[in-house]
């Protein structure tokens, strides 16, 4: 073992025998990958070869009937273990991402979690509670361990973890509001792969169970460049596998059911008997894809189990720590399969997906796709009536800015207050917590309430079965269904439809991505309105700066817009989620109300703006790229 200069506390406590295991088991097993042949951390020696597959048994559910232990431990002690700061440790717009190889390199997260503590206040941690979960990839189990007895040492009272490291990105937002929390840690990299080659993450969540400001986001940054020790205990690892309470002196780590929290606040926010109406319906059938990610935990109890689903309409139910060698987003590329069976040959009335930490959905009819920015538009237009949460009508409505305006004809027709925020669910946090939105979205699959703190794939989803279920309570066994299309096309009559489309081009270099980016914020500085772009007059350009309403701070530089006197709008941006490289995004958007026009496919009615958008950006000069990697 490494040698360690280290100043030791120890905490006197008397050995205890541990109260026997309860036997609940597992419905989903999250499989395990071949270990990755890394350096030894002085943090955790040999951490590489300590890593131990997670189990393929027993199965992923909690009894209702067991009874968890409670384990009394060996006592509490504290070391001080040295370090020295690692760069490139700055997060983006949700917490930080690399590659595996990376995050297990020498006291690489030891030292960002560290970082973490040294820039709360003491009274947002000390003998304070703090929620612990992830999305099952690959490294979560071991990372769990080591950010518990960072923890410990940082002078934290509890850490609540989900069984088998296992909580959803909305599961911890849940967990951390009912339990009143100080916070919590989320283990994922989002919607990007997982496995030893690819990638994972970390954040943290405050007591309002939403992301971490740029305030504390920046100080954490700042403490990684000048970090010099980690406090950690000298504890055993702590069992993930059974519920219950582990001790160590004053410190205590309490393994509790992933799913119980949140289906108890699901079942507060929808009516779950009218979903089981439409469910149990013998001409209704509905198909869920978890993409072998998080959401499989969830899927059995809420839809089987609570809804009446029949078994088989869950697909990829099983996580996994390399998502099945898929790429968890949901969207028309990554989740191919489920397209295709929505567009196939007497496909589903319904079908929906989740990404790798359940926060993200895509949502589809037989043979139609929901765009994100109408997702969330029609779900604050039926909110009031199909779902209990909102009987009194949302405060308020919010969209991202690249989002598509959809939104905004919602607000503006129910008169209510609508903002405007930057890409990152953090900026709706604060209007949430002033009492000023209930509903918002982005354009990147994210749709959610005031509920939680986050984005909510199976609220999203729970949602639109709602709105279904609440469209078709009156339809007669024989008559035809209520459609996931008839539900848009009756919106888009309504409020007249904004065609849409985001190009992704992943992983470009990030040197010329950088100099398109700066090509065009001087590009827009010397802009004026009435400039023509081909058959467009420029309305106005600007690099989007937000001021919050709430607590007046300013985020500034948060995409290039070009906004046309007719409301069509192309912008870019480079995108914060992804782990290596850079991801530019072009988003191109253009109004219709002419009912006769909104079936046309939204690459032909947008061509025009596309090649506009291409032109201007030089984008295939900068990047050398000469098509998207995803198109939406």
């Amino acid at each position: 073992m490494a040698s360690f200069n280290v100043r030791v506390q120890t905490v006197s406590l008397t050995q205890a025998k541990p109260t026997p295991p309860t036997n609940a088991t597992l419905s989903h097993p999250i499989r395990s990958l071949p270990l990755l042949s890394l350096p030894s951390s002085s943090l955790f020696p040999n951490l590489s070869s300590s890593l131990k597959p997670l189990r393929t048994a027993p199965p992923f559910s909690v009894k209702a009937s067991s009874s968890p232990s409670t384990t009394v431990a060996e006592s509490l002690k504290i070391k001080s273990v040295p370090t020295k700061p690692i760069e490139g440790q700055k997060t983006g717009t949700s917490g930080l991402r690399k590659k595996v190889k990376v995050f297990m390199q020498e006291n690489y997260l030891a030292n960002w979690i560290q970082a973490l503590f040294n820039s709360l206040p003491p009274e947002d941690f000390k003998d304070g509670l703090l929620v612990l979960g992830g999305d099952g990839r690959y490294f979560n189990r071991d990372a769990a361990q080591i950010i518990i007895k960072i923890a410990a040492g940082n002078g934290v009272g509890k850490i609540l973890v989900g069984k088998e490291g296992i909580l959803s990105t909305p599961a911890v937002s849940a967990v951390i509001r009912k339990r009143k929390a100080n916070g919590g840690f989320i283990m994922s990299a989002s919607h990007n792969p997982g496995g030893p080659e690819y990638d994972w993450g970390i954040k943290f969540n405050y007591s309002s169970g939403q992301p971490a400001p740029e305030s504390i986001t920046d100080k954490i940054y700042g403490n990684t460049l000048s970090i010099s020790e980690i406090k950690m205990a000298e504890i055993s690892d702590v069992d993930l596998s059974c519920l219950g309470v582990t001790k160590y002196g004053n410190f205590s780590v309490e393994v509790v059911d992933p799913v119980s929290d949140y289906l108890e606040l699901m079942e507060n926010v929808f009516d779950f008997s009218l979903i089981r109406s439409l469910i149990s319906r013998a001409d209704f059938r509905f198909i869920f894809d978890a993409m072998h990610a998080v959401t499989g935990a969830y899927a059995k109890p809420i839809f089987v189990d609570k809804l009446g689903a029949s078994s088989d309409c869950i697909s990829n139910g099983v996580p996994l720590e390399d998502f099945g060698h898929g790429h968890p987003d949901p969207n028309l590329t990554y989740a191919k399969d489920l397209v295709d069976i929505l567009f196939g040959e007497n496909g589903p009335d319904f079908g929906a997906a989740s990404d790798g930490d359940g926060d993200r959905n895509m949502i589809l009819g037989r043979g139609f796709f929901v765009t994100p920015s109408d997702s969330v538009a029609i779900i604050a237009a039926n909110a009031q009536e199909a779902i209990p949460y909102f009987r009194g009508g949302p405060k308020g409505l919010a969209r991202s800015m690249p989002t598509s305006g959809a939104l905004d004809r919602v607000a503006e027709k129910l008169n209510l207050p609508f903002f405007e925020v930057p890409t990152g669910w953090k900026f709706f946090g604060n209007l949430m917590d002033d009492g000023k939105l209930s509903i918002c979205g982005e354009e990147s699959f994210g749709t959610g309430s005031d509920h939680i703190r986050e984005k909510d794939g199976i609220w999203a989803v729970l949602a639109w079965l709602s709105i279904l279920a609440y469209q078709n309570k009156d339809i007669s066994p024989g008559e035809k269904l209520v459609s996931v299309s008839d539900v848009v096309k009756e919106h888009w009559a309504t409020y007249g439809r904004n065609f849409f489309s985001r190009y992704d081009y992943e992983e470009c270099e990030s040197e010329g991505a950088n100099k398109m980016i700066e090509y065009l914020r001087d590009l827009v500085s010397k802009s004026k309105p009435g400039d023509k772009y081909g058959s467009y007059a420029l309305q106005f350009a600007d690099d989007f700066t937000y001021t919050d309403p709430v607590d007046g701070s300013v985020a500034s530089k948060q995409g290039v817009r070009f906004v046309f006197s007719d409301g069509s709008r192309i912008i870019f941006r480079l995108s914060g989620t992804g782990s290596a490289g850079a991801t530019v995004r072009m988003y191109i958007e253009q109004f219709e109300p002419d009912v006769s026009k909104h079936d046309m496919d939204a690459q032909t009615a947008l061509k025009p703006l596309i090649d506009l958008a291409l032109s201007v950006s030089k984008l295939k000069d900068f990047t050398g790229r000469e098509k998207p990697t995803v198109i939406t």
